[in-house]
């Protein structure tokens, strides 16, 4: 529902402006150019078996098993990839996926019916990505994290067969900055949050269409996969009133979520050029 909603506006403008783009201009998608998107942010790719990591004795490799001095795993309950409403798997809310805003600048170069060119764009996707682990005490550990902003540049490969339309591949690296947060029913340990809020590198790639609808105004339709790696942000359980704890022994456990920080974009976009 959200892709066809997001087109319905692309099919109108196209059905009404159709007599002007039956005459191709060699200007169209040839030159600078500025505009904006609004859409659909979606992290429900995220659903990993294991997606809370845990590190055992500190040493950097997140593929340790938390377990008991009989060598029971102690997080045999599961997982879920959500926000924890309880002690067990079965508690378990969703992500929240919201709307998405952006601006770019750009420049293109037409050469007959194909279009090369590259953008620089500034985004705010308004989503949580959330997982939770849950052990047998009972307790829930819950990791989520939002993507505060991203500036990203991505290069575009169009072909534009007339008629003041554009069909295009584009993609690019992008910078972003991710915000964590951390709550856990374990009253019991200690927990410190590390590496809040830095920034780090990921990659979008994607594509669309725009097409020309009055001078040199442009409405599209663009799909975006998202991906950062999110491995600076881990939360360290110390001792606290259960220094036997598993959680507690050897110095301490890190807790991580996935992090493959992932997510979908489905765009309407608005472009003005110059």
């Amino acid at each position: 529902m959200t892709k066809i909603t997001l087109a319905l506006p692309l099919i109108a403008a196209a059905a009404i402006a159709s007599p002007a783009m039956a005459q191709d201009r060699e200007d169209h998608f040839n030159g600078f150019y500025v505009g904006a998107s609004v859409g659909k942010a979606n992290a429900s790719n995220n659903k990993d078996a294991n997606p809370v990591q845990f590190d055992t004795n500190r040493d950097g490799e997140f593929t340790d098993t938390v377990t008991t001095t009989t060598g029971t795993n102690v997080f045999t309950p599961g997982f879920c990839p959500g926000v924890a409403t309880g002690t067990a798997p079965g508690s378990c809310d969703g992500d929240d996926d919201d709307l998405e805003y952006a601006a770019r600048m750009g420049y293109d170069m037409r050469m007959g019916n194909f279009v090369v060119g590259g953008l620089l764009e500034a985004s705010k996707p308004q989503l949580r990505d959330a997982a939770t682990a849950y052990s047998t005490a009972p307790a829930g550990y819950n990791l989520s994290r939002e993507l505060d902003y991203a500036v990203s540049a991505r290069a575009r490969l169009g072909f534009t067969p007339g008629g003041g339309a554009l069909f295009y591949a584009t993609g690019g690296p992008s910078y972003a900055k991710i915000k964590h947060d951390f709550t856990t029913t374990n009253t019991a340990n200690t927990f410190t949050p590390t590496n809040d809020g830095e920034m780090t590198w990921g990659w979008q790639a994607g594509g669309g269409a725009e097409i020309m609808v009055a001078g040199n105004l442009s409405l599209g339709l663009e799909y975006l996969y998202n991906r950062y790696d999110d491995d600076k942000y881990y939360v360290a359980a110390g001792a606290g009133t259960a220094p036997t704890n598993p959680l507690a022994t050897n110095g301490g456990t890190y807790l991580r979520q996935d992090p493959k920080f992932q997510f979908h974009s489905v765009r309407a976009t608005l472009g003005l050029q110059f």
